[in-house]
């Protein structure tokens, strides 16, 4: 693999990263609105949490593959 294909990869992870951690805000501002509801769904808020979390795995996933192992 060239230079030029591993810089673009790695521009595509950083941007879906980008993306995975605006989701993982946005899901988590629904959360806490959630909470503060006088009526609580518990089957919809076990949903989301799920979600949130699932996001949270693939970001560290993509954070391991984006930002280089360094050995100090």
């Amino acid at each position: 693999m060239s230079d030029e294909e591993q810089n673009g990869d790695v521009e595509t992870r950083r941007q879906r990263l980008d993306f995975l951690r605006s989701e993982h805000r946005d899901l988590n501002d629904v959360i806490e609105r959630l909470e503060d509801a006088p009526i609580l769904d518990r089957l919809q808020m076990q949903r989301l949490k799920k979600r949130k979390l699932r996001l949270k795995d693939e970001i560290g996933r993509l954070e391991a593959l984006v930002v280089p192992d360094i050995i100090a």
